[in-house]
This record gives C-alpha cells, sequence and structure tokens, in this order.
C-alpha cells in the first residue's frame, strides 16, 4: 500500500497540469520581440485573456509597428484594432494610444500601448504602413484630441468640423445634472 504524503499526491498534479498552449506561443512571440528590438522597448508586459500586451514609447512605436509588418517570420500585417485612451488621473501619461495587430498567417495576436502627457498630445501616424490607420487616427483625433503628424487628412471624422473639445476626455460629467424629468426611483439611486 502505497503511503499518501502531501509530496507524493502533489507530484502527479503538476505533472498531469498541461502547459497552456497560448501561454508558450506568448513567450515565444515575446522572445522574439526582444531579439528583433530589445528587451528595453517594451515595459508593462502583461497577458490579460491571453493577450500578449506590451507598452512602449510614441517615439519607437512607428518603428516597431513597421518591423512588426515586415518581419517575415511574425507576419503581424492587419491591423485591427488603434484606439485613444484617457486617464486623467496618471500624471504624465493622461492620453494613450492602444494598437492592436494580427498575423493571419500564424494566427498571432499582440496589443501595444504608449502613453504620453495631454499637454503634448503628438503621435506618428501609421497611414504609410496601414490603409486602415486613417479613419482609426481621425477618430482618435477627433474624440481625444491626439494629433498624428504625417497624417494626409487629420479632420474629424463623426462630430461637426467647429466642435472644440474632444467628447472622450473624461473631463465632462456623464449626465446632464439639470435635467429634472428624470427620477432616481427608476434608476435604482
Amino acid at each position: 500500500m502505497a503511503e499518501n504524503t502531501p509530496e507524493s499526491a502533489a507530484a502527479p498534479q503538476e505533472a498531469a497540469a498541461p502547459q497552456d498552449p497560448q501561454a508558450a506561443k506568448n513567450a515565444q512571440l515575446l522572445a522574439l520581440l526582444h531579439r528583433l528590438f530589445g528587451a528595453d522597448a517594451f515595459t508593462d508586459v502583461e497577458e490579460p485573456y491571453g493577450l500578449l500586451t506590451v507598452t512602449t514609447t510614441r517615439e519607437r512605436i512607428h518603428d516597431i509597428m513597421a518591423g512588426l509588418q515586415q518581419d517575415q517570420e511574425l507576419q503581424l500585417n492587419f491591423l485591427t484594432t488603434m484606439c485613444g485612451i484617457h486617464y486623467p488621473e496618471n500624471e504624465g501619461k493622461e492620453l494613450g494610444m492602444i494598437y492592436h495587430v494580427h498575423s493571419l498567417v500564424n494566427n498571432l495576436r499582440l496589443r501595444l500601448k504608449i502613453f504620453f502627457p495631454i499637454a503634448d498630445p503628438v503621435v506618428p501616424t501609421l497611414t504609410d504602413l496601414y490603409a486602415t490607420a486613417n479613419w482609426m487616427e481621425r477618430e482618435a483625433y477627433d474624440f481625444y484630441g491626439i494629433i498624428f503628424t504625417g497624417h494626409p487628412n487629420l479632420i474629424r471624422i463623426l462630430n461637426v468640423e467647429d466642435m472644440d473639445y474632444h467628447p472622450m476626455r473624461k473631463e465632462y460629467a456623464l449626465e446632464d445634472g439639470t435635467r429634472e424629468d428624470k427620477t432616481d426611483l427608476f434608476f435604482g439611486r
């Protein structure tokens, strides 16, 4: 009869737990990113929901995105999402951009983030790399006031041209405090 000790019981459980294939894929991708661009190019490496997410700087974002697009091994040549973000509590890094790139051939996904001060909302354009960046950059300009240097037509895309503010910044109340036709009783407050 075998003895049932904590050590003997834990060993089979550890051996039985297979390694997460997405985590292994992300580790390979991160190692390749470090080889291509250097380990100092990326900070705040995370894997929320299995999606490799790295933070870099706006000074390096264009070169990194160009390298990702042109690398024959990665083939991250599909820009699926580009959007602005606003965190007013992060002093000196209030605004940011998030980029999602995808390799349809290798089924790889990568999220890159950059942050910069709201007083200097200037980022290089990616329209020379991705045609889809055109409208996404116009949307980030329209809603967050992020200026993309080199963009061929940086004008508002959804709001009226004479609007003098950027509505997605967290500077505005979510509700109209002067409304009298709403009864809080109906809204659970």
